[in-house]
């Protein structure tokens, strides 16, 4: 990777980002030790300009920045570095340098969940229980999305909050099994509901269809 150290004299901004949360904790300076030193020790580490000397983030306080990927910007001068954070990065104790708090937002976990359904449909593992409905094809798949969307309703008109999510869960897993083996990801249906909260979405379908009658 190529950076241009020389363009910022000596020095380049580094973005730390949580690889998992995807937060933005802090922004700090790196010249080429220092780079250097973060590739090697996979520890995030920055050129200190008050102190006027590298510093290892958690060198004092114990809370590392561990390495997990960095990029470089398209001028080749600005560092995107994502890490695992270990406990709060800003030395005033809070998760962020601007006192936001570091938490996941679970809504990213699907992703997550759809791209380790998508590795089970590509590679197909035995003794999967996600592979297995993969084998007993479409119907079957949604046959089951079908089932669970009934045990989904019966809990919701008679049963508790805690066994509604535990079955809408249900359901939302097969469905995205259901979706990836047509080829789809559950981010189609994410589109697609982005699509019908922009305020001209109804406008827009009248006139695709009025297009179509036409031709």
């Amino acid at each position: 990777m190529e950076i241009d150290f020389e363009k910022t004299n000596g020095l380049v901004p580094a973005i730390v980002q949580d690889a998992v949360t995807k937060n933005v904790l802090m922004l700090g300076y790196m010249n080429q030790e220092a780079y250097d030193k973060t590739v090697e020790t996979k520890r995030v580490t920055f050129w200190s300009r008050s102190r006027n000397r590298l510093w290892t983030k958690g060198e004092t306080s114990g809370h590392f920045l561990h390495l997990v990927s960095i990029q470089n910007d398209c001028d080749n001068d600005t560092l995107l570095v994502k890490v695992h954070p270990e406990g709060p990065t800003c030395h005033t104790g809070t998760d962020t340098c601007w006192g936001e708090e570091n938490q996941l937002n679970p809504i990213l976990f699907l992703s997550e969940l759809q791209d380790f359904i998508d590795k089970r449909h590509e590679e197909m593992p035995e003794d999967s229980y996600t592979t297995s409905l993969f084998r007993k094809g479409v119907n079957k798949m949604a046959q089951k999305v079908g089932e669970e969307a009934v045990e989904t309703i019966i809990e919701a008109t008679n049963g508790t909050n805690e066994k509604l999510i535990y079955e809408s869960s249900d359901m939302l897993y097969h469905l995205i099994v259901l979706l990836t083996s047509k080829g789809l990801r559950i981010e189609d249906i994410a589109r697609e509901l982005a699509q019908r909260h922009n305020p001209d979405w109804d406008k827009a379908r009248r006139i695709a269809k009025a297009k179509g009658k036409k031709d």
